[in-house]
């Protein structure tokens, strides 16, 4: 009698931790995801001084976790949030129904791949989006849209390609990905952690790896030569050809930046 009491009493105590631990684990993904927007809110203007206005404005947010989209629409209130990641949350659709007790905004979420541009196109004619995205969030989500062929080796020359991909590191074509993210907004802000010595965990095969210097020096030099940036954080700060070298000694004292890219007017249709 004794030992099943005790048998008892450890699963009895093994459930009760484990359903602390998965109220942790929820607590600190709404937590994260609220400051992950005070992160990023700055970028929605385009004066320093400025107030903050989403009315009638539309969001993409690549990547998303349900949450911001959220957050985003009780705070700001635009017209419509559209989220897609490979497999949104559980808690995203009743995050969409419960929000519309809550806010103005629309807020529709879809398991759609960011590359997928046909399943992506039937999404936004679900939506009712005629015209480009006024604002696309990129946030901590960057350094995931990498397609080119493995440069792991560039980084360790003992790494060796397997088939599953499992330590593989693809390179990131910054041409590529910000033309296709300036046909979808007129706006991209991307908010992105980065930490060459630390492991991503949520990569999948070659798709992560946190940005290197060497990479957000190409990144900020192309991006600088044909758009118009706008850094928000760590500070408030132009990027033109002329500021672009300072990217470098900037990035080695933070491990989080946040900025806007639009077309530049020479290049706007």
């Amino acid at each position: 009698m004794c030992d099943e009491n005790e048998d008892l009493n450890k699963r009895l105590t093994k459930q009760l931790l484990d359903c602390e631990e998965e109220k942790k684990d929820n607590l600190d993904t709404w937590t994260y995801a609220l400051k992950e927007l005070a992160e990023i809110q700055d970028a929605f203007k385009t004066d320093e001084n400025e107030n903050i206005n989403l009315h009638e404005k539309t969001i993409l947010d690549v990547g998303t976790d349900a949450l911001k989209p959220l957050y985003l629409a009780l705070k700001f209130e635009p017209s419509k949030i559209v989220g897609i990641n490979n497999g949104v949350i559980s808690i995203a659709s009743e995050i969409e129904t419960q929000s519309k007790l809550l806010t103005k905004t629309k807020i529709g979420f879809h398991d759609c791949n960011f590359f997928n541009e046909e399943t992506l196109k039937k999404i936004c004619e679900q939506e009712g989006i005629t015209d480009k995205f006024d604002f696309v969030i990129i946030s901590k989500t960057l350094h995931h849209l990498r397609t080119k062929e493995c440069i792991a080796k560039k980084r360790d020359p003992k790494h060796e390609c397997t088939e599953d991909e499992s330590s593989c590191i693809y390179g990131f074509d910054e041409q590529e990905i910000f033309k296709r993210l300036l046909e979808l907004g007129k706006r991209i802000v991307v908010n992105e952690y980065f930490n060459a010595t630390e492991t991503d965990d949520d990569k999948e095969r070659g798709q992560g790896g946190y940005f290197t210097t060497n990479e957000w020096t190409k990144i900020f030099t192309h991006l600088s030569e044909n758009y118009k940036v706008q850094l928000v954080r760590p500070k408030w700060l132009h990027f033109g050809k002329k500021e672009s070298h300072q990217i470098e000694s900037i990035i080695r004292q933070i491990d989080t930046l946040c900025f806007y890219v639009e077309k530049s007017d020479s290049n706007k249709p």
